[in-house]
């Protein structure tokens, strides 16, 4: 499967590239990241959330790290989910920041099984990805995630499953037209 999205972020490439080039903060606006530790210079271990509460694991290795401009990445053999990608910084237009724009491609896991379980968990991975960047924008240009008081933990799509249409209040007895007041 291969995804790609993009964002402007309100900030220099330098920037951009140095908070994302710190691999243990990506947990901070990927939803589906459990924890990124660095192993070593261009290696890292990955533990992310999957369908029905399971989780994968995986190493990787950066192929290409250029200062301001792009990170590419790998999985090592033996991940339980195998990926590779990159992500690009680019100067926006008109001085307005930094284009981040994600590509990556990686074997779902349970096949098309697994993308039919996806789905139905409301975890979509284009979806996954695209939310990933609106919260690292956010991230960069507020400094958190922001979230509403109706749904502080976010969007979770596990969360947003029970919700039920709104029904009216029911009215107690004598309330409403014909109970004597006048109007």
């Amino acid at each position: 499967m291969e995804l790609s999205a993009a964002v402007t972020v309100k900030a220099p490439p330098e920037e951009v590239y140095a908070f994302w080039h710190d691999f243990e903060r990506l947990p901070s606006f990927m939803g589906h990241l459990e924890s990124v530790q660095a192993t070593g210079e261009r290696r890292s271990h990955w533990k992310a959330k999957a369908p029905a509460g399971k989780t994968v694991e995986w190493d990787a290795e950066m192929t290409e790290d250029v200062p301001g401009e792009r990170i590419s990445w790998r999985s090592l053999e033996g991940a339980d989910v195998e990926n590779s990608g990159t992500v690009r910084f680019n100067p926006a237009p008109g001085d307005r920041g930094t284009e981040v724009r994600l590509k990556m491609t990686y074997d779902q896991p349970g096949g098309p099984l697994g993308k039919i379980a996806s789905k139905f968990f409301g975890e979509e991975p284009k979806q996954q990805v695209e939310d990933a960047l609106r919260r690292f924008k956010q991230v960069m240009e507020t400094g958190e995630v922001v979230r509403s008081d109706a749904s502080p933990e976010g969007h979770a799509a596990g969360r947003q499953l029970k919700q039920r249409p709104a029904h009216p209040l029911e009215e107690p007895v004598g309330a409403g037209a014909g109970n004597g007041r006048a109007s």
